[in-house]
């Protein structure tokens, strides 16, 4: 069975950009505009890995990263943090809250994210 990925990312380019390449490679994907969303969709779809967008509209990725290791039924699901904010002190807090990685957006081609995914799966 396919495994499952939720996009947590309000910039719809992006999110359909990495969202055609993980299902090209095999996935099923789910996608969620804002926090709130992504924490509704992560409790209902238990996806097998969450790639999360920290600024986002409403509540940011740190709340739903929080929201997420919080709940005992969802918090063994993996996070990857997909984000600009490239500050050490982001990067440092987004792994202490539990992130498996995290991925800097401008650094990272859509290709390069999937091989991330894959090593988390592996």
């Amino acid at each position: 069975m396919a495994k499952k990925i939720l996009i947590i990312e309000d910039d719809k380019f992006l999110r359909e950009l990495i969202g055609q390449k993980l299902l090209r490679e095999g996935y099923d994907i789910i996608e969620a505009v804002d926090g709130e969303k992504g924490i509704k969709a992560t409790k209902e779809e238990k996806p097998d890995l969450v790639l999360l967008d920290l600024i986002l509209p409403g509540m940011d990725g740190f709340e739903v990263l929080t929201n997420i290791k919080g709940d005992s039924k969802i918090a063994q699901i993996p996070v990857i943090i997909l984000s600009n904010l490239g500050q050490k002190d982001d990067i440092e807090k987004g792994l202490k809250m539990g992130a498996a990685d995290y991925l800097i957006k401008a650094h990272f081609t859509p290709m390069e994210i999937i091989d991330k995914i894959k090593a988390i799966f592996e």
